[in-house]
């Protein structure tokens, strides 16, 4: 081996011998299943990790099929977005909220009397929506890097600010999977009464469908669900079209209320609550505004151009669908379906075009696959704020590294288990989901727009252009902290405590995470050398006979020793095994000494374990090294009848300082011939 002058490289060389004295090749080393790229450096070739048993390469197969073959890093730039799938992936979560934001308000305002107000209500919903586009506007400018609500509210109000807006966009995103999803299947049931009884498990089944897509990559999800979005805008502005069309010529058709409101209109009287309450879940209308900024790195550059323009058009797309769906609804006096069997889209929609038509097929199907799809937006961003916390130490290490097709896989599939889970517990159901759902949202929205008028005022600059830019986030934060308060309150008895009550638990989960890897770093004291001329190992093997696993692990434990300190340890129970133990010792003399422990009550684990402690506390400046036998079955049910005691001796050791465990293993062949 030589090394370069620099001493920060090294070159593997190889000194040949020629065929006549003198002659001598010097040659570079090659590494079957390597190329080399650069001095010291290699690059493993696809072959490298291939499986080859037949078990491993079909598991192999049916993973590249469900997902797609792994994708190198060098190739990550090809897999950006650009502005068409952009908005298919982080705007359908806020477009598909116009499919149920307008039934949620007139479901409160109708136990009033009241739907007339149901247009006043959309119209202060599409307001707040437009302070709000135009303040993550500049929040995109400003953090283009991504990571939204959390990165802005970390850098301007502090640590805990931001594990605020962190902990409130996870669970926002977590319940954007389970409302999305038990909307989605909802519209699906509209048209298809007999899947209702099983909309549970159909929902389930979407995640789980979605989970695939996204372990595909971000581009190829992008792709694979563009179609619907796009789908999805062409039916429902064509429909809204048809009904403005039929409202300006005096056309309207006729509609017939479910015979259920009759006895059920009117029933509570009009007061402040129930108008807070309507326009709380009108509100949810506005979750995903702030996805696009979280993951503006995503989109091909300019990236923050971009985002902005996505921006833009999902949150024009909502307020035309939004508003068109209001007005059109309320003039026809549609009433929702207190079963929860039929959408107000679908009623909208059957009522103009005529039921069972292929139009209303064709609304109804694109509704509840934007409404699943809707979901995609949080398995875009709650693997990637994940990552994010992650790399700054508040969540696992795990959930910062990326999968096979550059994606965070443990991300997205925790947030489907999640998603899940919530679903079955709230048997799918939209109108029990809704009130959990809007709290989070605009907490995020408000720690995210003071952060940016603090933000503002740091950069401020001579032209005064920051006083105009802070004035618009603060009127954005006063707007969605107005809209939070009301929202706790309206939605506080009917569920929002939960969440009122799990964002300081998770913020809790959060710092403590953080406080731990912060102890583990600080607490790196090494307790063997780092220096290698400091270390002066002792050795110690166990043995429990001299057969080849033993003597294999005593050569290497010699090999290794300086001035062969190497001790052989034997647990006793057996005075017949340990009569033949001590006679093939003396026959084999490998050089060593042989200590024997008698343990009269049969123990076998203690008594080593003592005596290792003993002759690290006797010799207390030599690194103690036990060197155990391990012998590794060819099946993995072998596994169960062996190495029970070699693994109690790592458990226990692996929590003593300043103790080093080496393993040796003996590998069994798959077919041994057993002489009878």
């Amino acid at each position: 081996m030589a090394q370069d002058s620099g001493n920060t490289n090294l070159e593997e060389k190889e000194t040949i011998q020629g065929a006549r004295p003198g002659d001598r090749f010097v040659r570079l080393l090659r590494y079957p299943g390597f190329r080399r790229i650069g001095i010291g450096r290699l690059v493993p070739q696809d072959s490298v990790g291939q499986p080859s048993t037949f078990l491993g390469r079909t598991v192999a197969l049916l993973k590249h099929f469900l997902i797609g073959k792994p994708i190198p890093t060098s190739q990550e730039s090809h897999e950006r977005l650009t502005k068409f799938k952009g908005l298919a992936v982080f705007g359908s979560d806020n477009i598909s909220s116009s499919a149920y934001a307008s039934e949620e308000i007139m479901r409160v305002l109708a136990l009033a009397g009241a739907l007339a107000l149901t247009m006043p209500i959309t119209l202060a919903i599409i307001v707040v929506l437009a302070v709000v586009v135009i303040s993550y506007q500049q929040t995109i400018r400003s953090y283009p890097t991504g990571g939204g609500s959390y990165i802005v509210a970390s850098a301007n109000l502090g640590v805990f600010p931001g594990l605020v807006a962190a902990a409130a966009l996870l669970t926002d995103y977590v319940l954007t999977v389970a409302v999305s999803i038990a909307a989605g299947v909802a519209a699906l049931t509209s048209i298809f009464p007999a899947l209702f009884e099983l909309r549970v498990a159909v929902g389930v089944a979407c995640i789980l469908l979605l989970c695939l897509g996204n372990l595909r990559g971000i581009r190829e999800s992008g792709t694979i669900f563009a179609g619907p979005t796009y789908v999805y805008l062409f039916s429902i502005l064509g429909l809204l079209a048809y009904g403005l069309w039929l409202y300006a010529t005096g056309n309207l058709p006729q509609y017939t209320a479910p015979p259920e409101w009759l006895s059920l209109a009117g029933s509570e009287p009009l007061s402040l609550l129930v108008l807070l309450r309507a326009f709380s879940s009108g509100s949810v209308a506005l979750t995903g505004v702030e996805a696009v900024s979280n993951g503006v790195p995503a989109f091909k550059p300019p990236e923050a151009r971009n985002a902005q323009t996505v921006l833009l058009c999902m949150g024009a797309f909502f307020g035309v669908i939004f508003l068109g769906m209001s007005f059109l609804v309320g003039q026809l006096g549609i009433l929702p379906d207190p079963s929860e069997q039929e959408t107000v889209v679908s009623q909208l929609t059957r009522t103009l075009v005529g039921e069972g038509s292929p139009y209303h097929y064709l609304v109804q199907l694109s509704t509840a696959l934007i409404l699943v799809l809707a979901a995609n937006t949080a398995f875009s961003d709650f693997p990637r704020l994940s990552s994010i916390l992650a790399r700054d130490r508040f969540l696992l290490r795990q959930f910062q590294f990326r999968g096979d097709r550059l994606d965070f896989s443990t991300d997205i599939v925790l947030l489907s288990v999640l998603g899940s889970v919530l679903l079955v517990v709230f048997e799918g159901s939209v109108t029990n989901l809704i009130p959990l759902y809007t709290v989070g949202v605009f907490l995020a929205f408000t720690l995210s727009q003071s952060g940016m008028v603090r933000h503002w005022y740091q950069k401020r600059v001579d032209d005064n252009s920051w006083k105009w830019r802070a004035a618009i986030n603060g009127f954005g934060a006063a707007a969605t902290g107005a809209v939070m308060i009301v929202v706790a309150i309206a939605k506080f008895a009917l569920g929002a405590w939960v969440v009122m009550l799990l964002i300081p638990a998770l913020v809790a989960i959060l710092w403590s995470i953080h406080r731990h890897y912060e102890r583990v770093e600080s607490a790196m004291v090494a307790k063997t050398p780092v220096v290698p001329e400091f270390i002066h190992p002792r050795v110690i093997v166990p043995i429990a006979n001299l057969g080849v696993p033993a003597r294999q692990a005593i050569a290497f434990a010699r090999a290794i020793a300086v001035d062969n300190r190497v001790t052989a340890v034997h647990v006793s129970d057996d005075p017949v095994a340990l009569l033949r133990l001590q006679h093939a010792w003396e026959e084999w003399q490998p050089g060593i000494q042989l200590v024997v422990i008698e343990s009269p009550y049969r123990m076998l684990s203690e008594p080593l374990l003592a005596y290792v402690e003993a002759v690290r506390e006797t010799h207390p400046n030599d690194t103690i090294t036990v060197v155990l036998p391990e012998l590794v079955p060819s099946r993995w049910w072998e596994h169960l009848l062996h190495n029970q005691t070699a693994l109690r001796i790592k458990a226990t050791l692996l929590f003593k300082p300043g103790i080093v465990v080496v393993n040796v293993p003996y590998h069994l062949a798959r077919s041994v011939s057993v002489k009878r």
